[in-house]
């Protein structure tokens, strides 16, 4: 089976990167193309994978096609996908706001097709990702992409209608998690501790809240009281996010992103 990536952002290049170190995917059978033939240069020499340099040549050597475009290049790139589709093609999606219909819409109602949806800790093999797919991806293709996906992080699958609330708590919130470690860090500084300590100590303080809560099986609020002592410290600090509407801040933000992943379909 042959894998050819059509767009080679930051994404693509962290799939390809976890692809090629995992050792289950053979370089030689990874192809690429760029409108920018530097950046399928560059990981042909550091990836060892296939450059390409047209749409067509890369579709006629490949199997499953990869989507790496923001979307709003999608319908510049359909129109010569479609144009080389064969009957051996499977296409994976990884953009954002764009379903199953939008896709079979410009391709042919047979083709199989799969949306994925990673994070951007796929840069260090510790994504979140989901995937959907239409009717017409057999059980052997999805065992494909799930181990194509399990070499950057974890991958579930979900419906379709919960893929803009899953694009919002998996995809977008990495940004609020950094967002919230640098607020953390940035307030340590301002009672004296180092920046870089502070960054240290609060990224980690919040890996192991991570792995708690996955790990206990404790409810996060339970999990929340078993810090907060009576008459103690953080219950003072909890007492005051709470009055200045944390939670409220976050639902307000998921709905912020969720809104917009829906207007893009």
């Amino acid at each position: 089976m042959k894998y050819g990536f059509i767009g080679l952002g930051n994404m693509t290049t962290a799939i390809i990167k976890g692809m090629c170190k995992n050792g289950d995917f053979d370089s030689s059978y990874i192809y690429g193309y760029n409108r920018t033939k530097t950046k399928t240069t560059q990981l042909a020499t550091s990836y060892g994978i296939q450059a390409t340099n047209s749409i067509e040549e890369l579709m006629a050597k490949c199997d499953i096609i990869i989507l790496g475009v923001k979307p709003q290049i999608l319908p510049d790139v359909l129109p010569e996908v479609k144009k080389h589709l064969q009957a051996k093609h499977m296409i994976v999606s990884i953009a954002a706001g764009k379903n199953l219909n939008y896709f079979q819409g410009y391709l042919s109602e047979s083709t199989p097709i799969i949306r994925v949806m990673p994070n951007i800790n796929a840069l260090i093999g510790a994504s979140t990702s989901c995937y959907t797919a239409n009717e017409q991806v057999t059980e052997a293709q999805l065992r494909l992409i799930t181990t194509l996906f399990e070499t950057i992080g974890t991958i579930i699958e979900v419906p379709e209608h919960l893929f803009s609330i899953f694009t919002t708590i998996g995809g977008a919130s990495p940004a609020f998690t950094y967002m919230y470690i640098d607020a953390l860090a940035r307030a340590a500084v301002r009672e004296g501790i180092p920046k870089n300590m502070a960054l240290d100590i609060a990224a980690n303080a919040v890996l192991g809240s991570a792995k708690m809560i996955l790990q206990s099986n404790e409810h996060p609020w339970a999990l929340v009281d078993q810090v907060c002592s009576p008459g103690g410290t953080t219950i003072q600090g909890v007492s005051s996010l709470q009055s200045n509407h944390f939670e409220t801040t976050i639902h307000d933000a998921v709905a912020a992103v969720t809104d917009k992943d829906r207007s893009l379909s």
